[in-house]
């Protein structure tokens, strides 16, 4: 009976790595077929593209696909301004929301329910239902431009780096999640933390955010995930090159080039800072995920 009950066990083992093997492949055939093929001339991609040799190195491998995107397009300008406006996002969104998630989750405040109510509603509302009438606003909007050596009052948010920052930085979502973790936490460490005399700000700063790293890199992630990939806000805000993110970048790429190499290569090089980000923050994005199976 032991024996058998040892067997089913590698057995169904067995079939779990199977199936996760089957999984991976899925979801990384994509991105083998991309990045071999930004290596490969166009001729050389469509004859692979049959065959397993779509995602393994063959022919005449170069780096002239990457030579073009840079000697045909202004990436590094886009590359730029993509960084920019996502890491001032994700920062000032880890520090917003969670600010917000702290004040519904560990404070008690006359109409507390109400405001977690309307933000819950919020997860709802697609963006693009308040998309026409936010450009409206962003459009009348005045701000203070430094220009020629000299503060001036511009009459619009339009064509700037902050139209793109702004009005992302306050989420729902991101506002939820960090709710769902913190009412989680013992409230007795905040009781012994006011007992000592520590001010609401400290019990944030010095006790919910340290015990929070696993969704602060869940919501960090997400965030870079919306703010990077973001292409509808910036191309009804952005005509002006000068602050055009690297989304908008790749699809002037792609109108003016007809090489599938050159278009794969573009893709691959704004899809690393994705990879790179997700595997910095993999193992507290894990930890996140996890703690929340074994709560639900």
């Amino acid at each position: 009976m032991v024996s058998r009950f040892h067997f089913n066990n590698r057995y169904q083992r067995i079939l779990m790595c199977a199936v996760m093997l089957f999984l991976a492949y899925i979801f990384a055939f994509p991105l083998l077929f991309m990045l071999v093929s930004s290596f490969k001339p166009e001729a050389q991609i469509f004859k692979d593209l049959y065959s397993l040799r779509a995602i393994l190195p063959s022919g005449e491998l170069s780096l002239d696909n990457y030579r073009a995107v840079f000697d045909k397009s202004n990436i590094v300008r886009f590359f730029y301004n993509s960084m920019l406006i996502t890491g001032i996002s994700v920062l000032l969104g880890l520090l917003i929301n969670s600010m917000a998630a702290f004040a519904l989750a560990r404070l008690r405040w006359r109409g507390q329910a109400w405001i977690l109510a309307g933000i819950i509603a919020l997860l709802i509302v697609p963006f693009e239902a308040i998309v026409i009438p936010l450009l409206m606003l962003v459009a009348k909007l005045p701000w203070i431009e430094w220009q020629d050596g000299q503060f001036i009052l511009a009459q619009s948010w339009l064509k700037s780096y902050h139209v793109q920052i702004l009005p992302g930085v306050a989420n729902a979502f991101s506002i939820f999640l960090f709710y769902q973790f913190f009412k989680d936490i013992p409230k007795d460490f905040d009781e012994a933390a006011a007992v000592d005399g520590a001010t609401p700000w400290q019990i944030y700063w010095r006790i919910i955010v340290p015990m929070s790293k696993p969704v602060f890199a869940t919501v960090a992630i997400l965030q870079f995930l919306t703010n990077w990939n973001q292409y509808l806000w910036p191309v009804m805000v952005v005509q002006s090159e000068d602050v055009r993110p690297v989304m908008l970048g790749i699809q002037q790429f792609f109108g003016v080039n007809t090489s599938w190499g050159e278009v794969m290569a573009y893709a691959t090089l704004i899809t690393l800072p994705v990879l790179a980000v997700f595997l910095f923050f993999q193992r507290r994005f894990v930890q996140s995920m996890a703690g929340a199976g074994i709560k639900g």
